[in-house]
């Protein structure tokens, strides 16, 4: 599906959400700082919208982005060619243990098939004192923020990728992985029984996304 929707993937994003999820990703670029690993990675990389920020941010460090689709990744080679790219279950990485001094992940946590078995892999591939960054579109936890995002995700989601991808269905299945994935504290709490510390998180523009900030121990 990911594969299928890659050539407008990026405009969606934009239209979705007023413009505002560029923003929201540098937010989550600011929540990493350098680190002595030298390495960062990109988790459900997509397009490498996150992966580019990587690149400029930490210009002297190796970026790698992991993806199943790789459609996506190809459709976003134009903005990091740096990147490293590697077509892979970000629940089952390919990689060593403690190899990277931070991870970042947006807008894709909802999509993979074990929310907990991510976490974990995350944990496993970040060095002592690394940082997983998740930036998403979490269940809302009140009743009146839930069901106005609810109503706009039910009805601007489908619409939107029927008239520009002509594929509701793709569409339609968003709306229902951001009605039926974890909220923000549930979030945490899965990071934190992964043996992550420090954890925090805070709300995006009115809730319309959120982020989450994991650091690894030092041991």
């Amino acid at each position: 599906m990911f594969d299928r929707i890659a050539p407008r993937y990026d405009l969606l994003n934009r239209l979705i959400s007023g413009g505002l999820d560029q923003r929201w990703r540098r937010r989550a670029i600011a929540e990493l700082r350098p680190s002595p690993a030298g390495a960062r990675l990109d988790l459900c990389a997509g397009t490498l919208d996150l992966s580019a920020m990587l690149a400029g941010a930490f210009p002297g460090e190796r970026v790698v982005a992991v993806d199943v689709a790789e459609e996506m990744m190809k459709r976003g080679r134009a903005k990091a060619p740096r990147v490293e790219t590697l077509v892979a279950d970000v629940c089952a990485l390919p990689l060593p243990d403690r190899g990277f001094g931070g991870a970042v992940c947006g807008f894709g946590v909802r999509n993979v098939a074990a929310p907990d078995r991510f976490v974990s892999e995350a944990f496993r591939v970040l060095s002592p004192g690394g940082v997983l960054v998740v930036l998403e579109a979490f269940r809302h936890e009140r009743p009146l923020s839930r069901s106005l995002h609810r109503l706009y995700v039910s009805h601007a989601f489908p619409a939107l990728g029927a008239l520009f991808l002509r594929d509701r269905g793709a569409y339609a299945y968003f709306a229902k992985s951001v009605g039926e994935f974890l909220t923000r504290r549930q979030f945490m709490e899965l990071c934190e029984r992964a043996g992550f510390a420090n954890v925090r998180g805070y709300d995006l523009t009115l809730g319309m996304a959120g982020i989450v900030v994991a650091q690894k121990g030092q041991t």
